[in-house]
């Protein structure tokens, strides 16, 4: 693969090289000193993995241009590569890229059902099994689609389903996104460079040029001779790590949880709510993360106090005041339904924040294998959760102080699941 970068115009493969590092794997190692922001590699436009070239190719464009509807961006890289793959002749220095490749993959969509079932409760949990069925479905789309129309392109037995997975799970570890001027983005995969590993530690150092259409990975720290050169992914969660990339961070203080909030169009005043919502910069339906240092996000209440509004309060409010508390019923409805969702969505963990440390610490779970990686997914989550859940309560408290010291002596609210 190397020769062929260097014989393309690849700029700096004489300064690095592929090795086996302990914890990583396989990653690059520096030959020479870097100081950060330096470049390290350049690797050109015309040996990219991207859209545009997938069809420009004579051979696999026409068939990729007659897919109804269009395929997805990822769908085409996919197809570009296992069609490369299977080439038995030409395209040789894409084909040692492909060669270079791991042969499997450690996403959750390849997890066996005892394993995932670790992480039962999570949202990689349900979104993984989404993902199974949603990609058998694709899969059986392109084979009518394409690979049943064009054989001699797309032999059956080497575009099975199992090829269709790995392929995506090469797009999705490996794929690099940029946004470009005009606003339009850009998927790519990016020989040689893809085989850096992620690094929290690191500046954010992969960029695209988009006038010369290269593709540049820059020192994100000062490097020294026999160092692992890093790029980082971005302020991942551990349940996106492990679904695109099938890997974890210990004690990862970017995990977070998804949370939808949405409301049905025949609720009563939908229409008026939604004026609400949108003026707010919402939606009738939204996904809010929860994350450590952010668990109870003021939209999140900014979402529900508009939706918990009664026909009286419609008729007076004004945008402005969803941003703090509307009057006291208004939001002790809203915190109390965030309460016990928290604690319905904590019973539905199969094992408890406390369990899963306990056998993590026990080495229930080998380190490093799937298991182990969803038990991380799922002591995130949870901890994610158990701060929403301690926030709302506190606010609860609050609003429920308020209204005791104005004469209503109800009880503090608590939690019809866990009685919290």
């Amino acid at each position: 693969m190397e020769s062929w970068l260097r014989e393309s115009g690849a700029v700096g493969l004489n300064d690095v090289e592929l090795a086996h590092f302990q914890v990583t794997g396989r990653g690059v190692r520096s030959l020479q000193y870097y100081k950060e922001g330096e470049r390290v590699l350049t690797i050109p436009c015309g040996i990219l993995w991207t859209v545009e070239h997938a069809y420009a190719d004579p051979l696999l464009g026409p068939a990729l241009r007659s897919a109804q509807p269009p395929l997805t961006v990822e769908d085409i890289l996919a197809t570009y590569i296992l069609f490369v793959r299977s080439r038995k002749s030409g395209y040789n220095g894409l084909r040692s890229h492909v060669t270079a490749l791991p042969t499997s993959y450690s996403s959750s969509i390849f997890f066996t059902e005892n394993e995932l079932e670790v992480c039962a409760g999570t949202s990689l949990y349900t979104i993984t099994k989404q993902l199974k069925r949603q990609i058998e479905e694709d899969y059986a789309g392109l084979v009518a689609r394409i690979f049943g129309q064009y054989q001699d392109l797309f032999p059956l037995d080497k575009f099975t389903i199992e090829d269709y997975k790995w392929a995506l799970s090469t797009v999705w570890s490996r794929g690099m996104d940029f946004v470009l001027p005009d606003g339009n983005s850009i998927r790519l995969l990016a020989p040689f460079a893809d085989m850096m590993n992620h690094s929290s530690e690191v500046k954010q150092c992969h960029v695209y040029d988009a006038s010369s259409g290269n593709l540049s990975v820059l020192a994100g720290k000062d490097y020294k001779v026999g160092d692992q050169v890093f790029i980082n992914y971005g302020p991942l969660p551990n349940n996106r790590l492990l679904r695109l990339y099938g890997f974890v961070l210990s004690s990862n203080p970017n995990d977070s949880y998804d949370i939808v909030l949405s409301t049905h169009p025949t609720a009563p005043f939908w229409e008026q709510k939604q004026k609400l919502w949108i003026s707010a910069g919402l939606d009738s339906t939204c996904t809010i993360s929860l994350t450590l240092t952010d668990p109870l996000p003021k939209n999140v209440l900014r979402y529900l106090r508009i939706q918990r509004l009664d026909e009286s309060d419609l008729s007076v409010i004004q945008v402005d005041a969803t941003d703090g508390i509307i009057n006291e019923s208004n939001e002790v409805e809203v915190l109390q339904s965030l309460v016990d969702s928290f604690c319905g969505l904590l019973e539905n963990f199969v094992t408890q924040l406390e369990m899963l440390e306990e056998q993590l610490a026990a080495s229930v779970h080998p380190p490093g294998g799937n298991a182990w990686a969803a038990a991380h997914v799922s002591l995130g989550e949870q901890r994610v959760l158990r701060l929403a859940r301690k926030r709302a309560e506190d606010l609860l408290a609050a609003a429920e102080s308020g209204r005791g010291r104005r004469g209503d002596l109800s009880p503090l609210a608590r939690c019809a699941n866990c009685n919290k």
